[in-house]
């Protein structure tokens, strides 16, 4: 049976697996709703294009740049193209990062270890339908996160900052001159970073946020 005449959604696909974006292509190729205009397989190329092309809607991998946090590259796929709708492909999800993620301005989480060839063109119907999307694994954590008490308690750019500096192993002192921020101000900034991962130490603060994604650990 034909599909009936649709306007397409302009679509722009993003990941550093070969075989994913062959695939991903193959699929919504096979939908008249679906129009891609290029794949990219860094993030450097995907805000290229993103600015070149101007898509409805973007589907990107969560490691195109490791050295960069999505909430990052949220905003600078954002300021090229405020409308596009923004779908992360992650393969590790936790509940609390995507409370974050949609906070930041992201429409639909898909985990890689769902079926992506039936959840891929899910969120893009959902995507046209102006709504957000979480497949089955990303919905299942977000929901146990959501019924949590710490769930409403977001991280600001600050506090952010600070919990990457006490990652990299800075102490108060350090933190302070490096943010130009008071003592007093990144203890405090501290025992809420504690509050909200639930953590008495830094260690056990650092372990929490790196499990659940919000830091990443460099060499």
């Amino acid at each position: 049976m034909k599909h009936l005449s649709v306007n397409p959604s302009h679509i722009l696909l993003a990941d550093t697996s070969d075989l994913l974006l062959i695939g991903a292509c193959a699929m919504l190729n096979a939908y008249p709703e679906c129009q891609l205009l290029g794949t990219a397989g860094d993030f450097h190329t995907l805000l290229k294009l993103t600015k070149q092309h101007q898509p409805d809607m973007i589907f990107f991998g969560d490691q195109l740049d490791p050295e960069s946090d999505i909430s990052l590259q949220v905003k600078q796929l954002k300021a090229v193209a405020p409308h596009a709708k923004l779908v992360l492909m992650h393969v590790r999800v936790s509940g609390s990062r995507i409370h974050e993620w949609l906070a930041d301005g992201i429409d639909g989480v898909l985990c890689k270890l769902d079926r992506l060839e039936t959840h891929l063109y899910c969120a893009v119907l959902a995507m046209r339908r102006n709504r957000p999307y979480l497949s089955p694994t990303a919905s299942a954590e977000y929901l146990v996160t959501m019924q949590s008490p710490y769930a409403s308690k977001s991280l600001d750019a600050e506090a952010r900052q600070v919990l990457q500096l006490l990652s990299q192993g800075e102490h108060v002192g350090q933190i302070s001159a490096r943010l130009r921020i008071g003592k007093r101000r990144v203890y405090w900034v501290r025992e809420k970073l504690r509050q909200r991962f639930d953590a008495k130490t830094n260690e056990h603060l650092i372990q929490r946020a790196l499990v659940d994604g919000f830091i990443h650990l460099r060499d």
